[in-house]
C-alpha cells in the first residue's frame, strides 16, 4: 500500500430498487420516468407486469440475498468492512443509506453497482446516484462538508473471469435440466436493448461507438466458450421506445421465431445482461419468450442469473481486495469517486432514453 493510501471503511451495495407490493407499483414507476415525460397510460401498461407478480419485483430478495452472501465472504478473509444496502428508484434510498452510513462514523465508501457494463443507466447513472447522495448528504448533515465523505464506485466488471465462471455454471445447469435431445442446443444470450445512439454514447470503442454492446458480445462469447459451446447467438430485451427509433436487435422473441424455422427444437437462454432477476427477465424470458417457446414446438430453458452465486460473490470481494486498502486502478473503466466519471465523455447520455420496463 502506498503512503499516501487511505483505507476505506464501508461498503454501499447500490442497486436499481424495485416495488415491495402493489401500492409501491405506481410510485415506483414514477420515480423511474421522473422528467423523461412518459405517459400515464403507459405507466399503467407496465404496471400490469408488476402486478402479475403480486406487485413484488424479485431483484430485492435477491439483492438481501446477494448482500448476506458477501457479509459471509468477507468475514470469512476477516474483512472488517460493514455492508449498507441503496437504491436509484425505490427503498432503502441511496441518499437515506448515505446518510445512516454518516452518522455511523463511514467516511470512506466503496460502492459496488449491480451492473457490470458501460453505457448511460448501467455505470454513468450510477455515478449520477452517487453525486446527488452527497449533495443530499451535505444538506441534510452541515457537518459534511468540513469532514467530507469519499464515495469510489468500483470499476466495471463484465470480463472479470468469475463473472465468465458464474455464467458458464448457469448455462451447464440449464443444459443439464433439458430433456435428451438429438442435437446440441442452442445457446442464446440476452441483455437489455437500448437505442442505437445510446449504444454509441456509452464509451471511446475502438471503431467511435457501441461500447455497451461490444461488452456483452465478448462477455457472451467468453461464457460459451468456458462452457463447452462452440457457437452461440447474442440477441436483446425488454425494447420499449417509438417504433422509429433504431434499437439493438433481434429481439429474443423474434429470434425464437428466426430459428425455429432452421429445425432448432431445444434453446438454452441466457440473461447474460442482467446481475439479477430484475422483472425484465421474468417477464421477457420466463413469460413472453418461454410462451414463444412452447407454441413453436421447442424445448426451452432459462439459465440463472448470476448474482448469488459463490463465484460471483467472491468476485465481488475480489474487487474490494483491490481497493479498500486506498490503491487500485482510477482510471479502470467505470471508476470514479464521489460521482466523477472515469473519462469525461465515458457513458454520456443519449436521448431518447429506455422507456420503463422493470
Amino acid at each position: 500500500m502506498s503512503t499516501t493510501a487511505q483505507r476505506f471503511d464501508a461498503l454501499l451495495f447500490l442497486s436499481f430498487g424495485g416495488p415491495d407490493g402493489p401500492e409501491d407499483v405506481m410510485p415506483f414507476l414514477e420515480n423511474v420516468t421522473r422528467g423523461r415525460g412518459v405517459p400515464p397510460e403507459r405507466l399503467e401498461a407496465v404496471a400490469q407486469h408488476y402486478l402479475h407478480f403480486g406487485g413484488v419485483s424479485p431483484i430485492n430478495r435477491l439483492n438481501l440475498e446477494m448482500i448476506d452472501s458477501l457479509r459471509s465472504a468477507l468475514a470469512h478473509r476477516v474483512r472488517d468492512l460493514p455492508v449498507y444496502f441503496g437504491n436509484r428508484n425505490w427503498h432503502p434510498m441511496v441518499s437515506d443509506t448515505l446518510a445512516q452510513m454518516y452518522r455511523e462514523g463511514h467516511r470512506r465508501i466503496l460502492v459496488f453497482p449491480t451492473s457490470a457494463w458501460a453505457g448511460y443507466s448501467g455505470c454513468r447513472q450510477y455515478h449520477e446516484d452517487i453525486a446527488r447522495a452527497v449533495a443530499a448528504l451535505a444538506e441534510a448533515e452541515p457537518t459534511s462538508v468540513g469532514d467530507p465523505v469519499l464515495l469510489r464506485k468500483l470499476p466495471q466488471y463484465w470480463d472479470e473471469p468469475a463473472f465468465v465462471a458464474a455464467g458458464a455454471d448457469a448455462v451447464r445447469r440449464a443444459q443439464a435440466s433439458l430433456p435428451n435431445g438429438s442435437s446440441v442446443p442452442r445457446l442464446v444470450f440476452t441483455a437489455h436493448s437500448v437505442p442505437l445512439s445510446a449504444d454509441r454514447a456509452a464509451g471511446p470503442a475502438a471503431d467511435g461507438g457501441g461500447l455497451y454492446s461490444k461488452q456483452v458480445h465478448a462477455a457472451a462469447a467468453a461464457v460459451a466458450a468456458a462452457a463447452g459451446f462452440e457457437q452461440f447467438d447474442q440477441v436483446w430485451q425488454s425494447r420499449s421506445g417509438p417504433p422509429q427509433v433504431p434499437w439493438l436487435e433481434p429481439d429474443i422473441c423474434d429470434h425464437l421465431e428466426s430459428i425455429a424455422t432452421q429445425g432448432v427444437r431445444q434453446v438454452i437462454v441466457a440473461p447474460v445482461g442482467f446481475v439479477s432477476d430484475h422483472l425484465e427477465v421474468i417477464w421477457d424470458l420466463d413469460n413472453e419468450a418461454a410462451e414463444t417457446a412452447a407454441r413453436l414446438g421447442m424445448d426451452f430453458v432459462r439459465a440463472d442469473t448470476v448474482g448469488t452465486d459463490h463465484a460471483f460473490v467472491e468476485m465481488i470481494v475480489d474487487l474490494i481486495d483491490r481497493y479498500v486498502d486506498g490503491d487500485g486502478d482510477l482510471s479502470a473503466m467505470g471508476c470514479g469517486d464521489n460521482g466523477q466519471t472515469c473519462r469525461p465523455d465515458c457513458c454520456i447520455p443519449a436521448r431518447p432514453q429506455s422507456r420503463p420496463r422493470r
